[in-house]
């Protein structure tokens, strides 16, 4: 009987390691523009550039601040990992994880929302397509009104892109990404996401700190279905442990080109 017992606790101690970890999301339906009607009432006045603007920034039409307060949706179901003030040239940040089916495997991207003016979700909310999630701000009158808007194939980047190559090893095109990925099949199953997987980074001061934990290697970003039935979700997901970040005060993405 007591080795029955060890097992259970064994068994118990996994699980309880498991569910910090993971977080179980709806695998995406499709992903879409996060602005407009699916982009309409928007243009893309800055698109992505490797080892430069790292996404895209989306205006409305009128220009100016004339879209100061709009909405901003996610683009696809998923899980918010970051939703904080980051100061300076960020501004209120979203960062929302997705899982989706790519053949026969589940893959994840992450994507990201910058400048805000409200932020609408928390961590660890699970958000669904379409959901307004916050609305476009300046950056605290730093810039015009606009949505800066990225999606990352590299699961470990979160707020240390300078630690990262800038590069489509990194990132995705994100309207590419979008209009490949508009319908998908096996939407609304369930699947376990990784969480916790940020480097650890507060502004320039820690890059050297950052690139350390960098240089260990990136998730591959694919992992087959988990657990082995898609429709079961993992347990005690409502103890998911997101790590405490520190506002930074220094990171200006006009002095790094961003």
């Amino acid at each position: 009987m007591r080795w029955l017992f060890s097992i259970a606790v064994l068994s118990l101690a996994l699980s309880s390691l498991r569910a910090a970890d993971t977080a179980a999301v709806k695998l995406a339906d499709g992903f879409q523009c996060p602005v407009g009607t699916d982009g309409k009432g928007y243009y893309k006045a800055r698109g992505m550039q490797p080892n430069g603007h790292l996404g895209e920034d989306w205006n409305g039409n009128a220009g100016g601040d004339t879209d100061l307060g709009a909405p901003v949706a996610a683009t696809a179901h998923g899980v918010v990992l970051f939703a904080r003030d980051f100061r300076l040239g960020w501004g209120n940040v979203i960062i929302v994880r997705h899982a989706y089916m790519e053949g026969a495997q589940v893959a994840y991207v992450d994507s990201l929302y910058g400048h805000l003016d409200q932020i609408l979700v928390r961590e660890g909310d699970q958000v669904a397509r379409g959901q307004k999630i916050g609305t476009i701000g300046n950056c605290h009158g730093m810039y015009p009104a606009h949505l800066h808007f990225e999606m990352r194939k590299n699961l470990r980047i979160g707020m240390a892109r300078s630690a990262f190559p800038r590069d489509y090893s990194c990132y995705w095109n994100p309207t590419e990404f979008v209009a490949a990925h508009a319908r998908l099949e096996g939407g609304g199953r369930v699947a376990a996401v990784p969480v916790n997987t940020f480097v650890a980074y507060n502004g320039p001061a820690d890059l050297e700190s950052a690139l350390s934990q960098a240089g260990g290697g990136a998730p591959a970003g694919r992992a087959p279905l988990t657990p082995a039935n898609p429709n079961t979700a993992p347990s005690a997901n409502s103890h998911l442990r997101l790590r405490d970040y520190k506002i930074d005060p220094f990171e200006d993405m006009r002095k790094f080109g961003y």
